[in-house]
């Protein structure tokens, strides 16, 4: 009998890891568990790290994902290069060119990346320059190993200009005008949190309405909600585990039949 090579168990394992932790923590559907098997299988990426998320019913790679698999293939390198005629400081606008070189020979695989304020969270104002360049890799790099699926910080769910979210929305701070006096939206730091700990949305917006004592999420002040949040960003930061578990508390329970 021929040895097996241990690439294959090892992704064997990853993938029922990964199934294990979606079924645990997500709702998903029959198509988003065959596109889990087929980003694991081909590409190794793993749930439990945070290269692979799941919003607005797809499947998104992270930049950490992106660069694990540049490793694992061995890649020669990654040129970046600012386009200065497309840039423009004072707006604070950028656009960066990525080139991923596969080997040594390998001519390369551009992408561009651009990013200004109103394409960002306020949560990373100020930071432009640096996510136009991690937007650049990233289209580099799914380019370069054929990944099909957006990744996650070329999205703009996460930017002030989205109109649509996966996760539970905040309700308009309490002047009507939803602009919070210039800070970062309620929403967008929910948003936020979920995205780094991974959570469920669902399970967050129900533990939410019981945390402000109302029946939905939308039905709280302000402050209440920024309570929560604040909660809940010091739960993730101290111990995720306890906190999945308490999260897990609040999901539905299934009528038990003769």
């Amino acid at each position: 009998m021929k040895s097996k090579d241990s690439r294959p168990l090892t992704r064997r394992m990853l993938l029922s890891e990964n199934i294990r932790f979606a079924k645990s923590r997500m709702e998903l559907g029959s198509i988003a568990i065959k596109q889990l098997r087929a980003l694991t299988q081909y590409h190794g990426f793993s749930l439990t790290l945070g290269e692979l998320l799941y919003l607005e019913g797809g499947w998104y790679v992270a930049h950490a994902g992106l660069l694990r698999l540049a490793a694992r293939k061995g890649c020669s390198g990654i040129h970046v290069e600012q386009v200065t005629d497309a840039c423009d400081p004072k707006t604070a606008h950028w656009v960066f060119r990525a080139t991923a070189f596969t080997s040594p020979s390998c001519k390369g695989f551009v992408g561009y990346g651009d990013a200004d304020p109103s394409n960002v969270s306020p949560m990373v104002r100020g930071a432009e320059m640096r996510i136009a360049e991690t937007r650049a890799v990233n289209r580099a790099l799914r380019k370069a190993y054929g990944i099909g699926h957006c990744s996650v910080e070329e999205l703009g769910v996460f930017s002030s200009s989205s109109k649509t979210t996966s996760t539970p929305s905040a309700p308009h701070s309490s002047n009507g005008n939803g602009s919070n006096n210039g800070q970062p939206r309620l929403r967008d730091r929910l948003c936020l949190l979920i995205r780094q700990y991974n959570l469920d949305a669902n399970l967050v917006k129900a533990y939410a309405a019981d945390f402000c004592g109302t029946e939905t999420l939308s039905g709280a002040s302000r402050d209440l909600v920024e309570s929560f949040i604040n909660q809940l960003e010091k739960s993730a930061k101290e111990n995720r585990e306890s906190l999945v578990c308490k999260l897990n508390s609040y999901a539905p329970v299934s009528e038990v039949t003769r």
